[in-house]
């Protein structure tokens, strides 16, 4: 079993900066890939980055050049630059077991063990 904790989320203006982290419990968290989604409410869950278990990293194109993904030994980071008010949500981390890669990365189906979330809020 995997347990996935988040924080860093909080209340920033728009064009600020702010890092995720998510840390994972269990000895096997090496052999995971591990995503980032966000859901606004009302909204779906949507994918946001992931990054493989050989470190291959993946983003949706609302946030190619402004976030980035990383991991470090139990902790799995996600640095947002120039935020944007429509970057307003609650991210989770999710863990996959089968690692992915492309586009597969993007399906939440596809991840076995998610977070509670944290809240990132960005005023204009």
């Amino acid at each position: 079993q995997v347990q996935l904790v988040e924080s860093g989320g909080g209340l920033v203006q728009a064009g600020g900066s702010l890092r995720l982290s998510c840390a994972a419990s269990g000895r096997i968290f090496g052999s995971y890939a591990m995503g980032w989604f966000r859901q606004s409410p009302g909204k779906e869950r949507d994918f946001v980055a992931a990054i493989s278990r050989s470190g291959d990293t993946y983003y949706v194109d609302a946030v190619k050049g402004r976030f980035t993904i990383s991991r470090d030994k139990n902790t799995v980071y996600l640095q947002m630059n120039t935020l944007k008010p429509e970057d307003t949500a609650i991210y989770h981390c999710a863990a996959d077991r089968a690692d992915c890669s492309g586009y597969g990365c993007s399906f939440s189906s596809s991840y076995d063990y998610w977070g509670q979330g944290t809240q990132v809020i960005v005023s204009s």
